[in-house]
């Protein structure tokens, strides 16, 4: 029953990553080029920055997972919020599947006899669920941020992710209904 318990929360776990990762490019797909690098006032990130800051802190916590500490001497996590004028949509598309191929390389090297490790993330020790958890948080934090941003800039153009306004009786209604039909 252990080993049955850890290996669901692990698929599960992979299964909310990957829920993350589609709904951020179902917001990234409404939006034209320019809007990517769009900011709402001086003090926030643009889609395209928030994007940079992920992959960078996913290659940091995910490579050497087991044996590396989370946080990298080699990431400068300042830079991560700077965007050069050059940079267009494809590098931050590649920036978003290389982070995202980081994660999901890691997690398919797990098993539930590795959950109870102990992993490092600047010198703090955490278990892995400890660890699988922190980047989930952080990872639904950031989407969240690039769902906000996406639905403000498409403003009555944005294709919700969700149940749309209104139709929330009609959807619990389909719902029940596909259920008895299994």
């Amino acid at each position: 029953m252990h080993e049955e318990a850890l290996r669901h929360y692990l698929e599960n776990a992979i299964g909310e990553f990957r829920l993350l990762k589609k709904q951020g490019e179902r917001s990234i797909e409404q939006l034209d080029d320019e809007q990517l690098f769009v900011t709402i006032d001086p003090e926030s990130n643009s889609i395209a920055v928030i994007i940079k800051h992920l992959a960078g802190n996913m290659r940091s916590r995910w490579v050497d997972f087991l044996t590396a500490d989370g946080e990298k001497p080699d990431r400068h996590r300042d830079q991560e919020f700077i965007i050069d004028g050059q940079t267009g949509r494809d590098t931050v598309m590649q920036w978003w599947e290389q982070g995202w191929q980081y994660v999901f390389d890691a997690l398919a090297s797990l098993g539930p006899d590795d959950l109870m490790r102990i992993v490092l993330i600047r010198e703090e020790p955490h278990t892995v669920i400890q660890a699988i958890e922190r980047q989930l948080t952080h990872y639904a934090a950031h989407t969240g941020q690039i769902i906000f941003l996406a639905k403000h800039l498409k403003s009555a153009e944005w294709k919700t992710l969700s149940v749309p306004r209104g139709q929330s009786e009609q959807f619990k209604q389909m719902m029940i209904e596909k259920l008895r039909r299994k």
